[in-house]
């Protein structure tokens, strides 16, 4: 698919092509300009030019999201490229704009934001090469570390310390990187390029260390809260993280696993239940709540009920829930306002069936993405499923893997989603009777890759022929045995990896010292 692009963008193009002859001529070019030559080096990946546009930057802010987006000029949004060569320059022309004494330009700039860029599984930059979220945090920690240094070391014009720009960033924070974005963290005062965390995310940190470095973000101005992998979060620390910060402006909040486990609760356990819920009913922005892998049988009314502001996307994935919280999911002030869902590892047909259908029957008409992973779904439940979706005409993404599905009803259900208009992209289980006579869900992971491939080939294609004859190209259709791609995962899955194993091992170490004791 061709973009269109304005005779300015066609003339930007050329001008930049040429790194050197672009790079000499900056000082003669319109402030106004800047903002179209930054989108046209981007897209040719010309990072000298980036380099040096950001270094002579004349403008009060600059917001990556805007400069990169939908334009006039060139409609076709490249916030979507996380091309390391243009994002490298960005960041080392940003720093370079601290130092240059010379430019010609007067420095105005306040504000950089990079909280536009997005984090996509396929790249169409030249050079194949990506600068995550976890990088981009690393290296602009490094930038802002050094900068100092530096400063400090050359003793520079008293007029770069004066310079002070708030650079607003979504921090992806490891044990690998904690260190050096600690170090950025505390020096943020003295620094010129002053880190502002809107969004925080952190895998494979002990506790101490991630209550250290969530107070250093300023959680005042925190939008977005992630704890994902590898954090030993319990409801007692999560009771203590509310009660010493304030998240006033919190609009999305993750929890890691295994939170909440309400089969071991205790009075005490229900009174902190219920603080918990209360201190979330106090973050008045907050909209969107991950909570999967936790046992919350019976809590949810307890947990959501105290929230003032109706949720828009919510993640029980896996939380074992009853009739009662289904009941009270699809009686809530919740209802009506969510775009998001996800009931996976919950057994609708058996447990709770015309509630499930009351609940998406009130979010229907907002309703934009739908997760149903696991849910022992049926060739018997299709007709009832079809009829739920039917009144969901804004659904964009429906995932429903793991259901024991097979090939015809499959195709039965195909043809009914071809007839939701905002419909993008669909998960759909490899057919049952792919699978071995006699296998049992959900299927266990050594299973999961036994199946006749060729037959789910033949399937996979019939399903994208009954879209193809819809005119649904724009459907895409897959099935990720392993999961949806996840950004931050692939990024940093080396070092889960070594975490998973040295926990594994210590717990082994743990276990042959008991068993030895006991011999």
């Amino acid at each position: 698919r061709t973009t269109m692009k304005s005779l300015r963008f066609i003339s930007a193009e050329a001008f930049v092509s040429n790194a050197e002859f672009a790079r000499k001529s900056l000082g003669a070019v319109a402030h106004d300009l800047f903002p179209l030559l930054f989108k046209a080096s981007y897209l040719l990946e010309q990072g000298e030019v980036i380099h040096d546009l950001v270094e002579n930057w004349p403008l009060f802010d600059f917001n990556m999201g805007k400069l990169l987006g939908a334009t006039l000029d060139y409609q076709e949004d490249l916030s979507h490229r996380t091309c390391s060569v243009c994002l490298e320059s960005c960041l080392t022309g940003l720093r370079d704009y601290v130092l240059n004494q010379s430019s010609p330009y007067m420095k105005k700039l306040k504000v950089v934001d990079l909280t536009g860029i997005k984090d996509v599984e396929f790249q169409f930059c030249k050079c194949k090469k990506t600068m995550g979220r976890w990088a981009r945090t690393q290296l602009l920690s490094k930038l802002c570390s050094e900068l100092l240094v530096y400063l400090q070391q050359a003793q520079r014009n008293p007029g770069t310390f004066e310079i002070s720009i708030n650079v607003l960033i979504d921090l992806f924070v490891t044990e690998r990187n904690y260190e050096l974005v600690v170090q950025a963290l505390l020096k943020k005062c003295s620094c010129p390029l002053k880190i502002c965390c809107v969004a925080f995310r952190s895998d494979n940190l002990t506790l101490q260390k991630f209550f250290y470095i969530i107070k250093l973000t300023d959680p005042f101005l925190l939008r977005k809260l992630e704890i994902v992998h590898n954090v030993h979060l319990e409801m007692e620390h999560l009771e203590i993280l509310f009660n010493s910060i304030h998240f006033p402006l919190l609009m999305s909040l993750t929890l890691p696993a295994r939170t909440f486990n309400v089969q071991r609760f205790t009075a005490t356990d229900e009174q902190m239940l219920s603080n918990i819920g209360e201190k979330m009913g106090e973050m008045t922005q907050l909209t969107e709540l991950s909570m999967s892998f936790s046992i919350l049988t019976g809590r949810i009314q307890k947990l959501l009920s105290p929230l003032k502001t109706p949720l828009k996307m919510l993640d029980v994935s896996n939380c074992y829930l009853n009739h009662a919280d289904m009941a009270y999911l699809a009686n809530s002030f919740h209802a009506n306002h969510l775009e998001a869902l996800d009931l996976s590892g919950h057994d609708i047909p058996e447990l709770y069936p015309s509630t499930f259908f009351k609940l998406l029957s009130h979010c229907s008409s907002v309703l934009r993405s739908l997760t149903l992973e696991d849910c022992n779904i049926r060739d018997t439940h299709v007709n009832m499923l079809i009829l739920g979706l039917s009144p969901c005409q804004k659904l964009q993404e429906f995932k429903f893997i793991g259901n024991p599905l097979s090939s015809q009803a499959l195709k039965h259900l195909f043809a009914f989603l071809c007839e939701l208009p905002m419909l993008k992209n669909v998960e759909f289980p490899v057919p049952r009777d792919c699978y071995p006579i006699g296998i049992t869900y959900p299927i266990d992971d050594a299973s999961l890759c036994r199946f006749d491939h060729q037959k789910y080939e033949r399937v996979a294609e019939e399903l994208n022929l009954i879209l193809l004859q819809a005119n649904r190209e724009d459907v895409k259709a897959s099935t990720p045995l392993f999961g949806s791609y996840d950004a931050a995962v692939q990024e940093t899955n080396n070092e889960l990896g070594a975490y998973l194993i040295k926990s594994f091992k210590e717990t082994l170490e743990k276990f042959t010292t008991s068993f030895n004791k006991m011999s």
